[in-house]
């Protein structure tokens, strides 16, 4: 582990869990047994920008729903892991799909079970208020919970280190965030 700064220049892959992170955690039982979740817009704008920059984003999630997985297919997100209870070992196969190191990869996460993937990447980090244990082994505590933009700041800062965030007069038409 070396500066930050520098660490943070060098992702290519941002992983991330759902409940919790992109969401605020609450989550709506319908009817017919899917889930409703909210979704920033600010995340998801970010999200559509990596993509359209060429990062490679991912979501290994316990969620699951048909809501859940148009969200992410309408984003343009094609590694897309639900109903998850191995997360290390849907990273694992991630990494091992794309080709890149694990020092090349961001995981975000909010609960114990992110703790195990989270340890095996370059730039492990969480909401404001993950949990206890998801902090202790965070490189990055946003200032953001979840659901409230946590995932446009961490995105913003890998891109901005990069020196591929947004530069006035470029194009921003995006999917549907």
């Amino acid at each position: 582990m070396g500066n930050f700064k520098e660490d943070i220049a060098k992702i290519k892959v941002i992983v991330m869990d759902v409940d919790g992170v992109m969401t605020d955690g609450d989550i709506i039982l319908t009817p017919d047994g899917d889930f409703l979740r909210k979704y920033n817009a600010k995340d998801g704008f970010a999200m559509a920008f990596a993509l359209k920059k060429g990062y490679t984003l991912a979501v290994i999630t316990g969620g699951r729903g048909e809501c859940l997985e148009r969200r992410f297919k309408m984003l343009g997100i094609k590694h897309l892991y639900t109903n998850c209870l191995a997360k290390y070992d849907a990273l694992t196969d991630l990494i091992q799909k794309l080709g890149v190191d694990s020092e090349e990869v961001m995981f975000m996460g909010d609960d114990i079970p992110d703790v195990e993937p989270m340890r095996h990447v370059g730039m492990p980090v969480c909401p404001a208020d993950a949990a206890t244990e998801v902090i202790s082994v965070s490189r990055y505590v946003s200032q953001f919970k979840g659901g409230e933009g946590c995932v446009r700041d961490v995105i913003e800062q890998v891109m901005r280190a990069r020196g591929d965030w947004f530069q006035l007069g470029e194009d921003v038409d995006t999917a549907s965030r």
